[in-house]
């Protein structure tokens, strides 16, 4: 849908060709704005890239040795690119600068990348912005930059894309303090949510559903319904979008096979992203620019239009455009308030403050509008706003502002009217590394839809159902003496997961706790302490929506007399470490915590920490291993309140002291090996 929405809102390709035609075309990338094709060209580009991928590697070669065929290929390619062809253009680029020795210059990796960056390829585009920016690092454009990062997050390289959107917003001044950490603002609730995709789905982009009547869900789609389809929308080589009907097939949120929505809707251009007043009777749609043919704007763009359809005995009339449309911009993407008393809808109009923006306007009781209102910094940011949904109490929208999962992210914002909270991102699993948008949902039930084209999908993009479910994974627990049974009241229990604390409770006057809203089949580690006690850990594993009960134990300490007694009589045992690795293990840590116990019991304690690792590997390498994992032991105590000042020192001996002869030239079990990757203790008595 991306390719269909993306003239929309030209530069907004993030992954979704659904939504090209939402805004552009369509929508991101595939309504709302659509540029327009000369279809009557005799020219076949299609025809012309499968020869040549039809030619083996000789023929090939051969083909592409010849005096200035490279060159001519680069026009063709930018031929294709400047049309909007982008799919054939993508590979033309990829022949240049794959199999010829053409200089790849800031033009051919910029298109390359384009290309693949506006068909949905985000590894090959990648690929091109990557050698692009090492290459003209001082010379990329803000508009390529920002693509760059993109790509980035939507191949798993999250910290690189922060670095580079840091450096994208110092050479425009802008603020750095929302990019001090990498997580994103994400909505937590009480609830887990599982998401399946549907069996409508086809190998085109399917995207945009809307509840319809009781039963209905009404979508856009590029799938081929005809017997012979002989127009195709040359961004993505794909049929044009129509809007389809399925009726729902269960509670679970599965459809029946779709069928046409209406031959007075539908045309043979881009329908798509529709909304239904509450009566059901009234539709709203995005539509292509067209009189008898596709109109174009003063920048030779044909925008999006948005129109509107009465239901009159059982027939949809024909469309009509609303009086805030303009051949010089984009507006689609509409939806409706439940009351129906407002309709709001994404444009690119002057005066935003990004790309696309979000906007209101009144559907006053004649059928009239009032003028159109943004709805604000809250809401929009400098990039692209698209695909409103609004329920009695929240607006949901998608985004591909900085410091998301990748793509359009889907957001919440909380509020109703024209006043809306600051967004949440709604996190995983409704969003990705990719595009995700155009999300809907019952409010009474917490069931929906949304689209995406994340990998594992069926096509371009797909429809996938949603459910929030009550998250009952909890931990729930009881901590009493050890030797007497009783409750000990304001002891104190944290909550860990790897060696990083993610909670902290203290007990009621009957020693319970809880740790409500905890992810499934998860391990974390529960520790219980009070002063005067022995630390009890326990590492537990969440089940699958279930509550776990625990009772912890915890032992009065035992006071010696002297610091010199503990000395001779307590001996810590060693901690371990997993084969190259420095983390804190749940046994590990249980091992620790007897000892951090002792340090805390006895003032006149100090510590030194010796770690160690096998001989697998270099010398160098392990030298620098130990030292790690004698920095993460002391970290840990030191994260369970032992004050840095009583370790005296971290030593790192790699592999020199080994327990056994497992060295270089000896053949050990794993397990001899593992008594070697160790942090050792020397207690010393001031």
């Amino acid at each position: 849908m991306k390719r269909l929405i993306l003239l929309f809102f030209f530069s907004c390709f993030l992954g979704s060709n659904a939504q090209e035609l939402a805004l552009s075309n369509i929508g991101e990338d595939t309504l709302l704005s659509d540029t327009l094709m000369d279809n009557n060209s005799d020219e076949s580009p299609s025809e012309f890239v499968k020869y040549l991928d039809g030619l083996n590697n000789k023929k090939l070669n051969k083909y592409l040795g010849k005096k200035g065929v490279a060159e001519k290929l680069v026009q063709r390619g930018n031929s294709y690119f400047n049309k909007m062809w982008y799919a054939e253009a993508a590979r033309i680029f990829d022949i240049v600068l794959e199999k010829t020795d053409t200089k790849h210059t800031y033009e051919i990796l910029s298109k390359a990348g384009d290309s693949h960056y506006y068909t949905g390829n985000l590894e090959k585009s990648y690929k091109w912005y990557n050698e692009l920016y090492t290459l003209y690092e001082d010379e990329i454009n803000t508009d390529t930059f920002f693509k760059y990062t993109q790509t980035l997050k939507g191949t798993g390289k999250y910290r690189r894309a922060a670095a580079l959107t840091k450096i994208l917003r110092q050479k425009r001044n802008e603020p750095l303090n929302e990019l001090e950490s990498l997580n994103t603002n994400t909505w937590k609730g009480a609830t887990q949510v599982t998401i399946k995709n549907l069996d409508i789905n086809s190998k085109y982009s399917d995207f945009s559903p809307m509840f319809h009547n009781d039963s209905d869900i009404v979508y856009a789609s590029a799938k081929d319904s005809s017997i012979l389809t002989t127009r195709r929308y040359r961004w993505t080589n794909q049929p044009f979008l129509d809007l389809y009907v399925s009726k729902k097939k269960n509670d679970d949120g599965d459809l029946l096979p779709p069928k046409k929505f209406s031959k007075k809707i539908n045309t043979k251009y881009h329908e798509a992203s529709s909304a239904f007043s509450p009566d059901q009777k009234t539709i709203y749609f995005t539509r292509n620019n067209y009189g008898k043919r596709l109109k174009r704007g003063k920048n030779g763009i044909n925008h999006l239009k948005i129109y509107r359809s009465q239901n009159i005995d059982g027939q949809w009339t024909s469309a009509e455009e609303l009086p805030f449309n303009s051949e010089d911009y984009s507006t689609g993407h509409p939806t409706v308030s439940p009351d129906g008393k407002k309709l709001y809808f994404v444009s690119d109009m002057p005066g935003g403050f990004g790309e696309t923006d979000i906007y209101v306007v009144d559907i006053l009781e004649n059928g009239a509008f009032s003028e159109p209102k943004n709805l604000g910094r809250a809401i929009n940011s400098d990039t692209k706003e698209m695909f409103p949904y609004v329920t009695e109490n929240s607006l949901y929208f998608s985004s591909n502002r900085p410091m998301g999962y990748g793509g359009l992210d889907v957001y919440k914002s909380d509020g109703s009217d024209k006043t809306f909270a600051g967004a949440m991102n709604l996190g995983e699993p409704i969003n990705s590394n990719r595009d995700d948008f155009s999300y809907i949902v019952d409010a009474s039930t917490g069931k929906g839809y949304f689209a995406s084209n994340r990998k594992g999908g069926k096509g371009d993009d797909d429809i996938y159902s949603f459910a929030y479910t009550p998250n009952l994974n909890a931990i729930i627990g009881v901590v009493e003496d050890l030797d007497s049974g009783e409750a000990l009241p304001s002891a104190t229990v944290l909550l860990l997961q790897g060696n990083r604390m993610i909670n902290e409770t203290t007990v009621d006057e009957m020693g319970h706790y809880s740790f409500p809203n905890l992810n499934p089949t998860t391990n974390y580690m529960v520790v219980a302490k009070k002063e005067g006690y022995l630390n009890d850990s326990l590492a537990i594993q969440t089940a699958d929506n279930k509550n776990i009960v625990v009772t912890q134990k915890l032992k009065a300490e035992i006071k010696q007399s002297a610091a010199e007694a503990i000395v001779k009589t307590f001996e810590p045992n060693n901690v371990y470490f997993s084969f190259d690795s420095y983390e804190i293990t749940p046994s590990s840590a249980q091992e620790l915590d007897k000892l951090i116990t002792v340090l805390k019991s006895n003032k006149g304690l100090s510590l030194k920490i010796e770690s160690h690792t096998d001989a697998i590997g270099s010398k160098a390498y392990n030298k620098y291993l130990s030292e790690k994992r004698a920095k993460s032991t002391k970290d840990y105590m030191v994260s369970q309140g032992i004050d840095p000042s009583r370790i005296i020192s971290t030593s790192g001996f790699g592999e020199d002291r080994l327990l056994n002869n497992c060295g270089d030239s000896q053949s050990c079990p794993p397990g001899q090996h593992r008594l070697n990757r160790r942090s050792e203790f020397i207690l010393i008595a001031e």
